[in-house]
């Protein structure tokens, strides 16, 4: 999945925690190399819900517009797939592997100028208590390591859409969705931005299972924080809304050469989602522009 000028960690990377990681949600493995030339990196956790579910979410394009972005989804070997980041991008592939509900894979071959295609094999494994093992391998062939940088990358900056998975699939799984994300670059560091983020939108210091409302403008957040995580390159906070619909935000801030972003994706549900997050994302598109738009 490709953002203008690199994939999701060349915008934002949200990490796993600080302290050591909860091995019932995640396993960051260390770029893997065999003598054929292939290198890969392979995520695990754990996801509520049936195969069924789980694969729906992964696998389909409302079901990846519910937690990552929107995306359309041939589904068959050979369809097309299509994720769209609006203005900081997009990223086309086509679908290699289609076995439902356990098996499913892709390939992206334009993900970044002159570099190989990366393959990515996603596999989803019952457990007992309607709880699934995902695993997720991103691969490409290359005979040098120019790109194990972008191979992390891929890495870094899954743990917090897949935090906003497991708030879908425990709480509105298989409703209709919507979605958008807004960023917007500036020169200050990242802990300035960060504390006016947070600031701004009443949500300094917030610490899990409290629950948080902001100010009106451009339009009232308020719900349960589900996830805080931050260290000096990036942070990130995952609210589980009630206002101003049933719905998941995920704000965050990410360090840049000379600077940082400053980011959110909103994730809406419910019959009404697509045209509330119609009217939502002009809102934040523009409170983002103007609220960052001087350095410090």
């Amino acid at each position: 999945m490709r953002w203008a000028g690199g994939r999701i960690g060349s915008w934002w990377r949200p990490i796993p925690p600080l302290a050591t990681p909860n091995p019932e949600k995640e396993f960051p493995m260390p770029i893997k190399k065999d003598e054929t030339g292939k290198r890969w990196v392979e995520m695990e956790f754990i996801a509520p819900g049936t195969p069924e579910q789980v694969w729906r979410a992964m696998a389909t394009g409302p079901g990846n517009t519910a937690w990552f972005t929107k995306t359309r989804i041939e589904e068959h070997v050979g369809g097309a797939l299509h994720f769209d980041f609006g203005p900081n991008g997009a990223s086309t592939g086509e679908v290699t592997i289609w076995e439902p509900p356990f098996r499913f894979g892709y390939v992206e071959r334009d993900w970044s100028e002159g570099a190989p295609p990366v393959a990515t094999e996603i596999t989803v494994t019952s457990r007992s208590g309607d709880r699934c093992v995902v695993r997720m391998i991103h691969s490409l062939f290359a005979s040098t390591d120019d790109w194990d940088d972008q191979l992390e990358g891929f890495e870094g900056g899954w743990p917090g859409f897949f935090e906003v998975l497991r708030v879908y699939l425990s709480h509105f799984a298989g409703e209709k969705a919507a979605s958008f994300i807004v960023m917007t670059s500036t020169e200050a560091d990242q802990l300035s931005i960060w504390r006016r983020l947070t600031e701004t939108l009443g949500l300094a210091g917030a610490n899990v299972g409290e629950e948080r409302e902001g100010p009106q403008q451009p339009e009232r957040l308020s719900g349960i924080v589900e996830c805080v995580r931050q260290d000096d390159k990036q942070r990130f906070i995952m609210l589980r809304l009630n206002t101003p619909a049933p719905g998941i935000a995920l704000i965050g801030t990410h360090g840049s050469d000379g600077g940082a972003n400053a980011s959110m994706a909103l994730y809406l549900y419910g019959d009404d989602a697509e045209q509330r997050a119609a009217e939502s994302e002009p809102k934040w598109r523009n409170w983002f522009g103007e609220t960052f738009k001087h350095p410090g």
